[in-house]
């Protein structure tokens, strides 16, 4: 901040004695300007203090003179005397108190010069000490981010630093975690406070922007009461910064390291994301294979089981599945997890997000992934620990040794891994057994994945296996049976050599009863694409889909 004019004037070796206006000595002064011209305020930009010897000035350009300078807004005039005039014009000094303008009487033996070098002195090292503040509010920032909570740690810190709010927002704009340091009432800051969702709404224009333009790499507000910064973080979001006064330069610089910090917590924690969905990824991939006893030590060494009672399988079509991961994890924004659920395996598969989720928690689950995107729901009761035997010791002994480290390693990656279960080991029949978990497990979890795929094609946003057309029907029908002709039948699909999935693009094509454009929109191609693909599938199968007989018959072995 520039020094006063009240500092300026008590610099005793300068000598200088105020004359009029003392009520404006509070002003700041940006500059010190020397001019004998009757008019020069088309060489000032306001702030300035104006040093003139009168050389050029009577009484009667008193008022004209003084006027002009207020407004052109001078922070105060400096009369030098002993060369032109002996003393001030009285009609100056009359002038300057009427107008309110600061009125300082500089003697023969102060240059001008030497009132400019005081300024430049006390300008640089106001600079420096904005700096050096700026400088220990970055290592402020820097030792936040460095804590557990890294992004929720420089949020709070940055909140205090500017004396304002700030909010941390996911890529959708809405509320991650936001702190309040203006002092308004608690009740305006509460743990999922109005005054965030609500700022974050009133931003939602200014986020448009920011994602509509690459190239913008911020945006600045003003209101009668209130300034805010709003910047993106990357692709993981944006982040807001509000406060009662105008930003400083140094402040802009603070919350410009914030933004960077944030930035760099938010894109390494992405990194750790995605290694731990590969690792989830495997899990699953094991399960499906029958291997439950390399699925169970794996997680066993980051001190995780898998849930120890029966899941409803989700197949999660979500345009942000890292989004979702958290939220189901109980890491996402405070205005969606209302309530703490059981944490759910999840792990990316073909595209798509599976979701063990405890039966009873299963609807809670299904209402948090339906805002993210669409979800297809399987029949509930597929068990995750089911065997005759005892628990393996080995398995037991390695999950209590790592215990610890597997929580370190759940809070360096995201929340959504297996939660440790004590009771696990307790469950009858829930460990590894001596001749392995029950090899029933993979077809069941294989069977409950194949059907929430299946209720995925209908889902808008949500679908359950169980309440899909004809179900009672295939209810029915002898499993190996039934399984054995849908095989054969979907065969030459399944074998046929293209990128093109021709199995989903025929089970969207008959869900949606032959029609081009309604199917195409549910598998995101052209119509044009849809109809080549199920030519060929009419050519593989040998069969008129046209022909209604055809249809149920591929719609049955679809649902099998």
């Amino acid at each position: 901040m520039a020094p006063t004019l009240r500092r300026i004037t008590a610099i005793v070796p300068l000598h200088l004695e105020v004359l009029a206006g003392r009520n404006g000595l509070g002003r700041p002064v940006r500059w010190v300007a020397v001019s004998e011209l009757e008019d020069p305020t088309p060489f000032l930009e306001g702030g300035e203090l104006v040093l003139t010897t009168g050389m050029r000035l009577s009484d009667g350009d008193a008022v004209p003179y003084v006027s002009r300078l207020v407004a052109r807004g001078v922070t105060g005039l400096g009369f030098g005397v002993g060369l032109s005039h002996e003393a001030v014009p009285p009609a100056f000094t009359e002038a300057a108190e009427a107008a309110g303008l600061p009125l300082i009487e500089v003697p023969r033996d102060t240059p001008f010069i030497a009132i400019g070098k005081a300024v430049s002195d006390l300008l640089a090292g106001e600079q420096y000490e904005e700096i050096s503040r700026a400088f220990a509010a970055q290592g402020r920032l820097t030792r936040a981010a460095l804590q557990r909570q890294g992004p929720v740690a420089v949020v709070d810190r940055l909140a205090r630093e500017i004396g304002g709010w700030a909010l941390l927002l996911d890529p959708s704009g809405a509320v991650r975690h936001a702190a309040d340091a203006t002092g308004r009432p608690d009740d305006r800051r509460g743990a999922a406070g109005d005054w965030a969702g609500e700022t974050a709404r009133s931003l939602r224009p200014e986020i448009a922007r920011l994602r509509g333009t690459p190239s913008l790499s911020s945006l600045a507000l003003a209101t009668p009461g209130e300034h805010v910064v709003v910047q993106p973080l990357g692709r993981r979001g944006f982040f807001a910064v509000g406060s009662p006064r105008p930003f400083s330069p140094i402040a802009h610089t603070v919350v410009n390291a914030a933004g960077s910090l944030l930035t760099l917590a938010l894109e390494q924690g992405r990194e750790q994301r995605s290694a731990a969905a590969h690792v989830r990824s495997a899990v699953l991939r094991l399960l499906l294979a029958g291997e439950e006893r390399a699925a169970a030590e794996t997680l066993a060494a980051l001190g995780m089981r898998l849930p120890g009672e029966p899941v409803t399988v989700l197949a999660c079509d979500a345009p942000d599945p890292e989004a979702l991961t958290e939220v189901l994890s109980g890491a996402g924004p405070a205005a969606e997890v209302t309530r703490v659920l059981p944490p759910c395996f999840t792990a990316p598969w073909e595209g798509l997000l599976v979701v063990l989720a405890p039966d009873s928690h299963a609807d809670e689950i299904v209402a948090l992934a339906a805002r993210h995107g669409r979800v297809g729901v399987s029949a509930p009761g597929v068990e995750m620990a089911r065997s005759g035997g005892r628990v393996d010791d080995r398995v037991n002994d390695r999950v209590g040794s790592h215990a610890e480290g597997g929580a370190e390693a759940a809070a360096a990656g995201p929340a959504a891994w297996i939660a440790p279960r004590p009771e696990f080991a307790d469950r009858p029949g829930g460990g590894v057994g001596g001749g392995g978990l029950d090899r029933a497990l993979d077809r069941a979890l294989g069977r409950a994945l194949d059907q929430a795929r299946r209720a995925l094609v209908s889902a808008s946003p949500v679908a359950r296996f169980s309440e899909l057309a004809g179900r009672g029907l295939l209810s029915l029908l002898d499993p190996a049976a039934a399984a054995s002709f849908a095989a054969a039948i979907l065969a030459p699909l399944r074998e046929y050599g293209s990128r093109a999935d021709l199995v989903e693009s025929l089970r969207a094509y008959l869900a949606s009863n032959g029609h081009w454009d309604a199917a195409a929109q549910r598998l995101g191609v052209h119509r044009h694409t849809l109809r080549y693909r199920m030519k060929r599938v009419s050519e593989l199968l040998g069969r008129d889909l046209d022909d209604p007989a055809v249809r149920a018959e591929l719609w049955i072995a679809l649902c099998l």
